[in-house]
C-alpha cells in the first residue's frame, strides 16, 4: 500500500448558497492528492507526459458523509492498496481533522499520446513491484 496526504482550504467559490462545498469540487481535490502521491513516488505527471504517457480517468465515484464548509482546512488522503498492473485504482478520504467527510475512488490506465492503451513505463513497473513486494 502506498499513501499520500494533501491539504486544501475550501475557497468561497467552491461553495453553494448554503456555504456547503458543491459536490463537483471534490474531484479536483482527488486529483491534487493523486498527483501528489505519484510525485512522492518519483513519477510526476509532467515527467510521465514528457515521456509520452497519459493517465486518463476511466471511472470515478464519490460518497458524501458530512458537508465541507467554506474555509475548512481539509486533508485528502490518496491510497493505492493494490499493485497497479495496467490500471491504477486510487481510493480517497476527505477529512476535516479526524472527521470523515467523503470517500471516493478513481481508476486510470496508461495511454500513449494518441490515446491508445499502453503498458506503464518500465521504471514505474519496477517501482511498484518494489513498493508492493
Amino acid at each position: 500500500m502506498i499513501q499520500s496526504r494533501a491539504q486544501v482550504t475550501v475557497r468561497y467559490a467552491e461553495t453553494d448558497m448554503m456555504g456547503i462545498v458543491y459536490h463537483a469540487n471534490y474531484l479536483p481535490w482527488f486529483e491534487v492528492a493523486r498527483t501528489q502521491l505519484l510525485r512522492e513516488q518519483g513519477f510526476p505527471y509532467r515527467q510521465l507526459e514528457a515521456e509520452g504517457y497519459r493517465i486518463p480517468v476511466l471511472e470515478v465515484a464519490a460518497k458524501f458523509v458530512r458537508p465541507a464548509l467554506y474555509d475548512d482546512l481539509l486533508t485528502i488522503v490518496a491510497t493505492i492498496k493494490e499493485k497497479p498492473l495496467l490500471r491504477i485504482r486510487v481510493e480517497y478520504e476527505v477529512r476535516r481533522g479526524e472527521e470523515l467527510l467523503a470517500t471516493g475512488s478513481s481508476a486510470h490506465a496508461f495511454c500513449d499520446l494518441t490515446g491508445r492503451p499502453t503498458r506503464p513505463p518500465p521504471a514505474f513497473v519496477a517501482h511498484m513491484n518494489q513498493a508492493f513486494a
